[in-house]
């Protein structure tokens, strides 16, 4: 019996860069959910983050990073080299939780992660960060060929109190840096959806801490006593109207008075009360001149009542603004639509804060918002909320643009 012949042909199928990333990624899913859920229950706060610097140096020594300590800091980078002739890039996470009890519930029902650190939790989601960190080093290393120079992974500490980005600085002025990425996740912006600013994108902060000082009496005569409680009250109404007539227009600041403590009693009158609070600006002189402003109308209206001020050490600039670099936001959509092509979405610059700002005295940043919202589930409670929960699969498209521009930026990198 005769057979015909017959014929295999192999067909080479060569996938693009981005069908590359998309597949490293699925593959890497199991490790996403578990790697975000691991940081998730194991929450520690600002200047703590003992155990999770240790599991982040563990991981990043499994992928073959190289891991320098920051002297003084729980924070550390992890360092990818090529070994060939390029441009250097960080891609930076913050580490720290917040001091907030975590509902076991969302808007909608009982979540799937749950913090198992009593009063503390990732209300903020960067257990989100710090899982985009990981895993994008950990695919960056496997496509490796598509790059040249270095990439450091950084790992800040204590984002929330602006601890860490001093020794974080120190620790980088030396790398030859071209550039700083940074993302953080948003209950404002639906899954797959991504905010990039070009210029102004997260204000700056002053903080307000002062005491107002009087002379404590019975309840029954004010008049031999100096009430702090009046003065107070005066303070807020007068900082109000300079607020209106001493203030750039153009220029606006914030004011958001978030504590007033004093007295105990209602027959008793006080010798102190306390006001705390902070201010938000997108222009740092005017953020100065804001500060110096509270103070003296603080000062001046106290003495008008009988008594004085005393500022506490949080009343100071803790953070200047998030400046995007303009070429690199550029870059970055270009990265971005190549990606997820109508994921690009317009958002305003937002009022609150981040120690990211000082990456921009480095060398030129960008830090970018991607989507976690998923209203249907629940997931859409505000930052800084017990109840604020995430939706996982945001993550995937966060990591995806964070691996993409890096490519992008490094692929044909010359210094």
């Amino acid at each position: 019996m005769e057979y015909g012949t017959l014929f295999f042909w192999k067909i080479e199928v060569k996938m693009t860069l981005v069908d590359r990333i998309k597949t490293e990624i699925e593959l890497n899913k199991e490790d996403i959910i578990k790697t975000r859920r691991y940081l998730h229950e194991n929450p520690e706060v600002s200047s703590k983050e003992f155990e999770t610097s240790k599991y982040l140096k563990k991981r990043c020594e499994e992928i073959g990073l190289i891991v320098e300590e920051v002297p003084g800091s729980t924070g550390f980078t992890a360092l990818l080299d090529t070994g060939r002739p390029g441009k250097t890039l960080g891609i930076r996470t913050d580490l720290d939780g917040l001091a907030i009890e975590e509902d076991p519930y969302n808007l909608k029902g009982k979540k799937q992660v749950v913090s198992k650190n009593p009063g503390v939790s990732h209300a903020c989601g960067h257990d989100s960060h710090m899982t985009i960190a990981i895993i994008s080093a950990k695919i960056l290393k496997d496509l490796a060929d598509e790059i040249k120079g270095k990439i450091y992974f950084i790992f800040e500490e204590a984002e929330e109190t602006g601890a860490g980005i001093g020794p974080m600085l120190d620790h980088l002025k030396d790398k030859g840096l071209d550039a700083v990425y940074g993302n953080h996740q948003s209950p404002s912006l639906d899954v797959g959806k991504f905010s990039i600013t070009e210029g102004p994108a997260y204000a700056g902060c002053a903080g307000l801490d002062f005491d107002i000082i009087g002379k404590g009496g019975h309840g029954s005569r004010p008049d031999k006593a100096v009430n702090p409680l009046i003065a107070t009250a005066h303070i807020i109404t007068a900082l109000n109207s300079a607020w209106n007539n001493q203030l750039d227009l153009e220029k606006p600041v914030s004011l958001g008075i978030g504590v007033i403590n004093g007295g105990s009693a209602a027959n008793v009158i006080c010798d102190r009360a306390n006001v705390k609070g902070t201010l938000r600006f997108f222009d740092l002189d005017e953020g100065k001149k804001a500060l110096e402003l509270v103070k003296n109308v603080a000062d001046l209206t106290a003495k008008a009542h009988g008594c004085s001020v005393a500022f506490n050490d949080y009343s100071k600039i803790v953070a200047e603004p998030v400046i995007n670099d303009e070429n690199l936001a550029k870059e970055v959509k270009k990265s971005l639509k190549s990606l997820y092509e109508d994921a690009l979405i317009a958002s305003p610059k937002l009022w609150i804060s981040e120690s990211f700002y000082g990456y921009s005295k480095l060398c030129p940043s960008i830090f970018i918002n991607f989507g976690t919202r998923n209203e249907a589930e629940g997931k859409a409670s505000d930052l800084h909320t017990a109840k604020f929960d995430l939706d996982e699969r945001g993550i995937d498209y966060g990591l995806g643009l964070a691996i993409k521009f890096a490519i992008d930026f490094l692929k044909e990198s010359d210094k």
